[in-house]
């Protein structure tokens, strides 16, 4: 394959005469996107490719795997239709291969599956295998259920293990290692069973909201475990290391430990492991562990994914779905992304070996928000799941046509003989599975459409231009309606992109507002339904958001998961807002007035707050921290009753970038603190911040110039609990309910917009940013 590859130009400069040489209509942001993320540049970091030659380059390079099966097939036909199909936006293939394909990495696949197995040996050969993938651009899923339980004997060395975190923490770090160099970021995913003995620890290892920065975490629950829930009773666990039982645990209890990880931070989400083993479609192959890092595609060991997604909007004609048009998509799309298979430049022999032997794809779809207001469908609503049913439907039964189509010329996949196709006597089909329900983040902005199956992002939003300046930037659709009605004002349009719903907007009228519904305004059972929905008619998974306002309770989580499993999803993630963004300082005790009409019980109330002044004397210690930008001091004011009140610091190395950025940490510490501020919370969030240059200082590891602060109110900390309370001063570790909140949304990066959290990323509609991409 690498000669077939190579013969075709890795640059991707040969391109048919056959492909219509027609401008791509995009939008503004979604050329933006392309020039940012995914045009060739040169040295210089100067455009050097357009958005139509990127889609010319790709098309051409997927068509040559035609010459494999048919040295006399009309290349430049299959290339035509597949620039046709990218060009007008009816589909789009994963990030990767618009990124790479005929050009010198040809890496074309989003995300891998890797095994680990329970030895020091598997452990860090995955990790070679781990960073050779995220170099050339993909994520890794991981079950980490093997790994022997933490002080399980270790009979080699007649010590104690360490258990599957402290691993994952091993994984962690490698990754953190390859994003600084400047390679596309990888992503990870880490599983492990409910009935792991260690699972009450890995439940617990995201509870810093900085810790394994580099992983989503999911629980595979079993059907014992789901059983033992509804029975309100205990499930076993097992020693993975030979198959023992090690003890037994509440599921109700195991089930509200998780519920209120998730409502904190969103993590972990929930596997269902039987199921995805239920349609694990070649089972004597191998059993499915581990999903990508999304969770949508659960693969065996060394499989790796090749997705794209079909662009919903763009198959609704007069108001009609257009079945014609969305057949020919279809078929067309599972061809190309065959094709992709086969030009597929693989970072390891096994995944190339594993991958070409089921063949699995992944088509879905995107848009479908899009589609639904073109349609004059609110996203809530039961003729949406009806919709949404009989599209995934089409979709997925159409796209097994075309493998099967495919399979009579160029035959079914190797492992088609030991497949539950074979097994049922199905007519050969040339893909294992043919449809999956991704996250679409960037290549849903290029497109210009809705994100996956989720509900619009936000009706209006803002942009940042040149020179700082705002612009809002409105649903097409929105706009057209509003002209169409009466109502479109400009000034009206930037108060929608200040919240980017049209709650509390009179002007628009009650049918549009149900029309034009955002994520945040649908309520989670809707969420799960409409995943369901989809679900029923996907071979894979379906990666689907449910999102919670902020002040959403346990319970309301707690309910979406029952439901989820009820029906028939193969997982579930949840995010409620502001929960992994929003900062809480703790000021005080105070009750608001709806919990003295509810009795007494305290919620939180938000209070503006001034800092207290600085008085002329203040005392303090200060502490020598060894850090990689060289040595660092952080002295430590108190108060009159022996609180902290101020941090500064000082580099040993005058000057420079470390030495500001410490003096603004300080800044805002000290300004959080005079507030009245807690000290513990800010600890939890500068400690486990890494940079590049690290070093060894007392206690371990110094991971950044913040990490080096924390660790300096720590040890500031330790050492006040040893002394005695002055007489008459309040205990130091006040937490009262009142709180402030200096941030509910997180931001862009980049650009500073409003960050969308989605199927377990964070993606910014306004520039493209993808905390996986």
């Amino acid at each position: 394959m690498s000669e077939l590859i190579q013969s075709v130009g890795v640059k991707g400069e040969a391109v048919s005469r056959s492909v219509e040489n027609e401008p791509v209509d995009l939008s503004a942001n979604g050329r933006k996107v392309l020039e940012r993320r995914y045009l060739r540049k040169d040295a210089s970091g100067a455009l050097i490719e357009t958005p139509e030659q990127m889609f010319r380059r790709v098309a051409h390079n997927i068509a040559q795997a035609e010459l494999l099966y048919d040295r006399s097939v009309d290349v430049g036909e299959v290339e035509s239709g597949y620039y046709e199909m990218m060009s007008k936006l009816w589909f789009m293939p994963n990030s990767p291969t618009l990124m790479n394909a005929g050009r010198e990495l040809q890496q074309l696949s989003a995300c891998f599956v890797l095994p680990v197995d329970d030895s020091i040996d598997s452990i860090f050969e995955i990790i070679k295998n781990t960073a050779m993938i995220h170099k050339s651009g993909g994520g890794t899923g991981f079950s980490f259920s093997r790994i022997r339980p933490s002080d399980d004997l270790v009979s080699t060395s007649h010590g104690r293990a360490s258990g599957p975190v402290s691993f994952m923490r091993v994984f962690n770090e490698a990754t953190e290692a390859i994003n600084q160099g400047g390679f596309r970021r990888g992503a990870n995913m880490a599983i492990l069973r409910v009935d792991h003995p260690d699972i009450q620890a890995f439940i617990d290892s995201k509870e810093q909201e900085k810790s394994l920065n580099n992983f989503n975490i999911s629980v595979a629950t079993t059907a014992e475990f789901m059983e033992a829930l509804e029975a309100g009773g205990t499930y076993t666990l097992y020693n993975p290391r030979d198959g023992s039982a090690a003890g037994e645990l509440s599921a109700p209890e195991v089930f509200k430990t998780i519920v209120d990880h998730a409502w904190r931070n969103g993590e972990p989400g929930i596997v269902f492991l039987d199921r995805l083993n239920a349609d694990n479609p070649t089972p004597t192959c191998g059993e499915i562990e581990s999903t990508n890092p999304c969770g949508e595609q659960p693969l065996l060991p060394f499989e790796s994914c090749n997705l794209g997604s079909i662009n919903l909007a763009k198959m609704v004609k007069d108001g009609e779905i257009d079945f014609g048009l969305l057949e020919t998509v279809v078929h067309r799309a599972v061809r190309f992304l065959d094709d992709v298979i086969d030009m597929n430049r693989y970072p390891l022999a096994r995944i190339a070996e594993m991958t070409k032997a089921n063949r699995k794809i992944g088509l879905g779809a995107m848009g479908f928000a899009d589609f639904l207001i073109e349609l004059g469908i609110p996203y809530d609503s039961a003729e949406a799941l009806e919709t949404g049913a009989k599209i995934m439907s089409f979709i997925d039964r159409e796209s097994k046509k075309a493998s099967r189509a495919l399979a009579e010329v160029r035959g079914p996949f190797p492992n088609y003989e030991k497949s539950i196709f074979k097994e049922r006597g199905d007519l050969p089909i040339r893909n294992a599975t043919t449809t999956t329900i991704a996250p679409t983040g960037t290549i849903s902005i290029i497109a210009g459409a809705s994100s996956g199956i989720e509900p619009l992002f936000a009706v209006s939003f803002f942009r940042n231009v040149m020179d700082g300046e705002r612009l809002a930037e409105t649903h097409p659709a929105f706009e057209r309606a509003a002209r169409e009605k009466g109502f479109f004002d400009e000034a009206l349009m930037k108060r929608i992109a200040e919240t980017g719903n049209l709650e509390g907007i009179d002007e628009v009228p009650e049918e549009v507002k149900r029309l034009f519904v955002t994520a945040h305004e649908v309520e989670p059972v809707w969420h799960v339904r409409m995943q369901a929905s989809f679900q029923a008619h996907t071979d894979n998974a379906v990666s689907k958001t449910v999102n919670f306002p902020n002040e959403a309770k346990r319970e309301d989580v707690d309910e979406v998961y029952r439901l989820a499993y009820s029906l028939g999803c193969k997982g579930v993630t949840v995010y409620r807002d502001g929960s992994r963004s929003e900062q809480v300082l703790n000021l005080g005790e105070g009750t608001s007035k709806e919990a003295e009409a509810s009795g007494g019980e305290t919620r939180p109330v938000e209070v503006l707050v001034k800092p207290r002044p600085r008085p002329s004397l203040m005392r303090g210690s200060t502490r020598k921290m060894r850090t990689g930008c060289g040595n660092l001091y952080v002295t430590i004011n108190e108060d009159d009753q022996g609180r902290p009140f101020e941090v500064f610091s000082w580099m040993g190395k005058a000057g420079g970038c470390a030495a500001s950025q410490t003096e603004a940490i300080c800044r805002l510490i000290s300004f959080v603190l005079r507030s009245g501020g807690d000290v513990i919370p800010i600890i939890g969030q500068l400690k486990g911040i890494s940079c590049h240059s690290t070093a060894w200082g007392e206690g371990g590891r110094i991971l950044s110039c913040a990490d080096a602060i924390s660790r300096a109110l720590e040890a500031y900390l330790r050492q006040k609990e040893e002394e005695p309370v002055p007489p008459g001063a309040p205990p130091r570790r006040k937490t009262g309910p009142i709180r402030i909140r200096l941030s509910k949304k997180g931001a862009c990066p980049d650009c500073g917009g409003i960050v969308d959290h989605d199927s377990g990323c964070v993606v910014c509609r306004a520039c493209g940013y993808s905390e996986c991409s």
